[in-house]
C-alpha cells in the first residue's frame, strides 16, 4: 500500500515461482474459502531453516495460483483459471497486505454444467468465486468500492 501512496500507481504483484515459495504459502494460514477455492497467506520474511536464504527475496505482495490436474483436467481450463487469479490479484493489489498469497483450486467445476473447457460461463463463475474469495478478506475491489462523499456533503 505504501507504493501506491508514494507513486500513485498500484503496487507491483510478484508471482510465486519456486517450490519453497509455494510450500511456505501453503504452510501459512488459510484466510478464506469458497466452494472451489482456498486462499492461503504467509509473511514474506520466511526463510528455509537449513539455509539462511530468505524464501522471498524482496518484501511486497506475492501471488500464486495452484490449479492441480486432479481438479482441472484440461490445460486450457487450468490456464484460464490462473489468468483470472492473476488478473484479479492485480485489481486487489492496492488493498492486499504485503504477504505471500496463494489461491488453490480445491475441487473441480462440474463438467456437466461447464461442458466447454474455457466457456464464458466458466470464466464468469470462476471470476465471481474469486471476487467472493478476495472479498472475504478485503471487501470489494478498489475499482468497485463506492466513492467517498465529498466533505461538504458528509
Amino acid at each position: 500500500m505504501n507504493a501506491e501512496l508514494q507513486t500513485g500507481r498500484p503496487p507491483a504483484v510478484k508471482r510465486l515461482q519456486t517450490r519453497a515459495q509455494f510450500q511456505a504459502a501453503l504452510g501459512g494460514t488459510t484466510v478464506s474459502k469458497t466452494a472451489h477455492f482456498a486462499l492461503h497467506c504467509c509473511a514474506v520474511g520466511v526463510s528455509v531453516p537449513e539455509e539462511a536464504v530468505p524464501v522471498f527475496p524482496v518484501s511486497g505482495i506475492w501471488l500464486g495460483a495452484m490449479v492441480p490436474k486432479r481438479w482441472a483436467k484440461r490445460a486450457v481450463t487450468r490456464n484460464t483459471i490462473k489468468r483470472q487469479v492473476y488478473h484479479l490479484g492485480v485489481e486487489f493489489a492496492p488493498v492486499l497486505k504485503e504477504k505471500a498469497h496463494l489461491i488453490r483450486l480445491r475441487r473441480d467445476f462440474d463438467r456437466k454444467q461447464f461442458v466447454s473447457a474455457t466457456s464464458d460461463a466458466l470464466k464468469a463463475a470462476v471470476r465471481q468465486e474469486l471476487l467472493d474469495l478476495f472479498g472475504q478478506v478485503v471487501g470489494a475491489p478498489p475499482s468497485r468500492r463506492p466513492a467517498p462523499l465529498p466533505e461538504s456533503q458528509a
